[in-house]
């Protein structure tokens, strides 16, 4: 479940989300609000999520997050132009 507030992912465990997607939080608001729900909900997985970019990644990592999803390895990726001739 995508949340956006400590008392959205706390909902969202709390019904029974298997995994928790803590988007656009600063990195001190999002480690505050996982510490929160794996305290309350210790088997719920804790995604962040939005805005991290390669340079910013080691800020979003902590002990309580377990997946950092990153839409800049993607959309921002460069493109190559190539052929392959048979």
């Amino acid at each position: 479940v995508e949340c956006s507030s400590v008392a959205e992912a706390l909902a969202a465990a709390g019904a029974g989300a298997d995994i928790i997607l803590l988007d656009n939080l600063a990195p001190k608001e999002l480690h505050a609000a996982a510490a929160q729900v794996k305290a309350a909900h210790p088997g719920v997985t804790v995604e962040a999520s939005g805005g991290i970019v390669l340079g910013t990644l080691p800020q979003f990592l902590g002990p309580h997050i377990d997946v950092v999803s990153m839409g800049c390895l993607t959309h921002s990726a460069p493109a190559l132009d190539f052929a392959l001739r048979v």
